[in-house]
């Protein structure tokens, strides 16, 4: 062993290492930097320009700017839907860890006063992606809305923005031809991506907000954003895109006519125990609707702010539907009021003339049934002015049958019942009108004779809507004309300028002589004045009209039907009874009114005729009568069948 050094494990001393391993080390390093410099040089310089817009572009986003939706006036310019500013809290799911969920939900439901559950349906429910924001809350409180903004560290996910939201100024008095906006789903977002809808949007859900959702909406705007890290936005960098906002609605509703019409409404239902009504009313010169009112309802506002999920499931599980707008979206037997057509179709097809007189009594007989008159008693020899105004049932099956039931189809078909009347509202239903053909197809028979009896009178297979009810009646009290109902009257821009007029459009004119039509009007003035509708002619007006008793549902213990009650009635364009026409025959004979009003009370089951009374009402608030003739005691609930 040497003494002058310390051997390596091969025998060879530490300083007789070879430097040639130094040199290629040193050769590694320096080739490498060599690579990493080039490497940089070439991102740096030659690519500089790619991998910076590169950089720029995962930092920014371009994203849709909201515009403001148009608001909705009466047909004098009363404001009814406004935008107000309030804050909602979204929540983007990519952004929160799932193990922290249960956590960030607990919290946000404490804090916005929710149920957890609803919290969880809105993430799982989320109609976009992962990325995209789901609403959470709306019309968030202020105070609320900045404490969760500045707890976003514990709030993973969350964030909080200011937008419109629709404020509906008469709450639940117009509700169900408003209707209101609310949160797009995943089967809309599907339909409408394509026209620039997004996850979060609110749209029109029911009513005019929804018909008319694309003239409400406007155009949204787009803006680049620079984005942090997390993809939270931090500021606008460009609008490339102005939005323009929505145009503006003015509807063919008169607000004091729909509060007169309610509050006729209301009474009549609180006197006789109703759960269920309605009231229209119109201009028969041209199918604007001037009030409709259906009870109950419920308040626009409660979905604008965000319903909670308990909320909706008690307006849905209500037995009386208020969400249904009973106007057009449900049909009901039509009772007594459906003689105008089998009356018409036999003057029109010559089976009876204005002076034929038909024999009526207690009940008529077909094989082993009997077909009973309402008073049990008929009215003796009858023409059409004591059938229509006493209401005889056995005057109406004899000239239903004469007619027979296709015959009596094709004159419904004329008042257009069997159809829908093209109203500017979501969800109208189109009724039945029964006929050989209709029977045939639907039940795999023929119509019996006893049927045709029925159908004469508005039982049977015959049901309509209010709307087509009263649209029938105006078609009568104007001479002819079937106006398509409407509720909007003009679109409007930012600026209150017309874009877009309704001129009244005609759904088809009557096939028959006038001469017809005006005995029809002067035979619904005789239902008023022999008393029929009790002391409606005392009123200082010239009103002529229909009331109906429709039965329906199961017998009682006692074999009796429950039924519904219907008037419509129509006014002259001079109302005023003058002393050259005591009876007001001369005044109603012309096709000039202005105003026809209907009332429905479901399941009445009153001592006299519901509806009259609550028409009766609406016409002394809106003619100002100052006299309160209200037959309070006709109102009597019990299992009466009194009045047709």
């Amino acid at each position: 062993m040497s003494s002058t050094g310390t051997p390596y494990l091969d025998g060879r001393p530490s300083d007789a290492r070879s430097p040639l391993r130094f040199i290629a080390f040193g050769v590694a390093i320096v080739l490498a930097a060599s690579v990493l410099t080039v490497r940089l040089f070439a991102l740096q310089v030659s690519n500089g320009e790619r991998y910076a817009a590169l950089a720029k572009i995962n930092r920014t986003t371009t994203q849709a700017v909201p515009s403001t939706r148009g608001v909705i006036y009466d047909r004098n310019g009363v404001p009814l839907v406004s935008n107000v500013a309030s804050w909602a809290v979204k929540l983007r799911p990519a952004d929160l860890p799932q193990e922290r969920r249960a956590e960030v939900v607990d919290r946000l439901a404490a804090l916005l006063s929710m149920d957890a559950t609803d919290i969880n349906i809105a993430i799982d429910s989320n109609p976009g992606s992962r990325f995209d924001l789901v609403r959470i809350a709306s019309d968030v409180d202020p105070n609320v809305a900045s404490f969760i903004s500045e707890s976003r560290l514990d709030l993973p996910g969350v964030e909080v923005q200011i937008e419109s939201r629709r404020e509906y100024a008469t709450g639940p008095l117009l509700s169900q031809v408003i209707g209101y906006t609310g949160p797009i789903n995943g089967e809309q977002l599907k339909d409408l991506k394509a026209s620039g809808y997004l996850p979060d949007d609110l749209l029109g859900k029911t009513g005019v907000e929804a018909q008319y959702e694309a003239e409400l909406r406007g155009t949204y705007g787009l803006q680049t954003i620079e984005r942090d890290a997390a993809g939270r936005k931090l500021q606008v960098l460009q609008t490339t895109k102005q939005p323009v906002a929505g145009n503006s609605l003015e509807l063919t509703i008169d607000l004091q006519e729909q509060k007169y019409a309610e509050q006729a409404l209301k009474w009549g239902m609180a006197e006789a125990g109703l759960k269920r009504g309605v009231v229209i009313v119109m201009n028969p010169q041209t199918g604007e609707i001037l009030a409709m009112v259906t009870l109950p309802t419920y308040d626009a506002n409660t979905f604008a702010r965000g319903i909670s999920s308990e909320d909706y499931a008690a307006l849905l599980a209500d037995p009386n539907k208020p969400l249904t707008n009973y106007a057009i979206a449900e049909n009901f037997p039509p009772g007594s009021t459906y003689k105008l057509v089998t009356g018409t179709g036999g003057l029109a097809d010559g089976k009876i003339t204005p002076t034929t007189k038909v024999q009526t009594k207690g009940y008529l007989t077909l094989g082993s049934s009997r077909f009973y008159e309402w008073n049990r008693r008929g009215w003796g020899a009858c023409n059409i002015m004591c059938g229509f105004g006493h209401s005889s049932d056995t005057f109406f099956f004899q000239v239903a049958g004469m007619l027979g039931i296709d015959r009596l189809a094709y004159w419904a078909d004329q008042f257009g019942f069997g159809r829908r009347t093209n109203i500017d509202l979501p969800g109208e239903v189109s009724g039945t009108v029964p006929s050989n053909q209709w029977k045939q197809d639907t039940l795999g028979s023929q119509i019996y004779p006893g049927e045709v009896y029925q159908a004469g009178i508005g039982q049977g297979y015959d049901v309509v809507t209010p709307l087509q009810l009263i649209n029938a009646y105006t078609a009568l009290a104007n001479g002819g004309t079937l106006y398509e109902p409407r509720v909007v009257r003009n679109v409007l821009d930012a600026n209150g300028n017309v874009v877009k007029p309704f001129e009244p459009t005609v759904l088809s004119k009557l096939a028959v002589d006038p001469g017809v039509l005006e005995t029809m009007r002067r035979a619904a003035r005789n239902v008023v004045v022999i008393r029929h509708t009790y002391n409606l002619v005392d009123l200082p007006i010239v009103i002529a009209g229909k009331s109906g008793t429709a039965e329906f549902g199961t017998r009682d213990a006692q074999g009796r039907l429950p039924f519904h009650s219907w008037f419509v009635a129509f006014v002259p364009k001079d109302p005023a009874k003058s002393a050259a026409d005591p009876n007001g025959f001369k005044a109603i004979s012309k096709p000039d009114s202005e105003l026809a009003v209907l009332a429905f009370a479901y399941d009445s089951r009153t001592k006299g005729n519901a509806a009259t009374e609550i028409v009766k009402y609406y016409l002394q608030l809106h003619y100002g009568v100052k006299k309160d003739y209200r037959n309070f005691n006709l109102l009597e609930r019990g299992n009466f069948y009194q009045s047709n």
